[in-house]
């Protein structure tokens, strides 16, 4: 016999799940992504590698964004009707509004994706390929390596709406685009 969803879990309409369902959906858990229709909770136990990284890759990159760039985590972006992926780090080119529950794709200049065993097929395959679709025009991986953090870096190609590598940077990340950083990898994590 299987088992009743709580009502709270079954979609508002016969077509299913909308991005801005999430907005008036109290008993979402955190970290709920909408992809397709699909909701995603992140409900397996984090690594402390994965939190330690995304919070100091996040303090890096606020020391080195320029005025106009604020730098977020853990918000969700509406790409379309159907899918709001909640990318672990974003750099926006939008005022900080402490209100704001979401982003949309032209408001966002990086998606920044920290690889886990949970997330591994959506973060190397489904996410990309979605923030490409979009126009979101840079995305970075970022892997766990035996030597340590691996950033996987991309750029859009407009006419293609797909990101091409511009490289993998192991022990420092050195970037111009979106903006300029330099950031060494090997103190993200102990």
């Amino acid at each position: 016999m299987a088992a009743e969803l709580p009502e709270w879990m079954l979609p508002p309409r016969p077509s299913g799940w909308e991005a801005d369902d999430l907005d008036h959906w109290p008993q979402a858990p955190r970290h709920t992504e909408l992809i397709d229709g699909a909701l995603i909770f992140m409900m397996s136990p984090q690594r402390s590698w994965h939190a330690r990284l995304v919070e100091n890759l996040t303090f890096s990159l606020r020391q080195a964004a320029p005025d106009g760039i604020e730098i977020e985590r853990d918000m969700t972006v509406r790409l379309d009707k159907r899918s709001r992926p909640e990318p672990d780090v974003l750099a926006v080119t939008v005022a900080y509004d402490p209100d704001r529950t979401r982003f949309l794709p032209d408001e966002v200049a990086l998606a920044i994706e920290v690889v886990s065993e949970e997330s591994a097929e959506r973060d190397r395959s489904i996410k990309p390929f979605k923030y490409a679709q979009a126009g979101i025009p840079h995305f970075w991986r970022v892997e766990d390596e035996a030597s340590g953090p691996a950033v996987h870096v991309y750029e859009l190609d407009t006419v293609t709406r797909s990101y091409v590598p511009t490289g993998i940077h192991r022990e420092w990340l050195k970037v111009s685009v979106p903006f300029p950083a330099a950031i060494d990898l090997g103190k993200l994590v102990p």
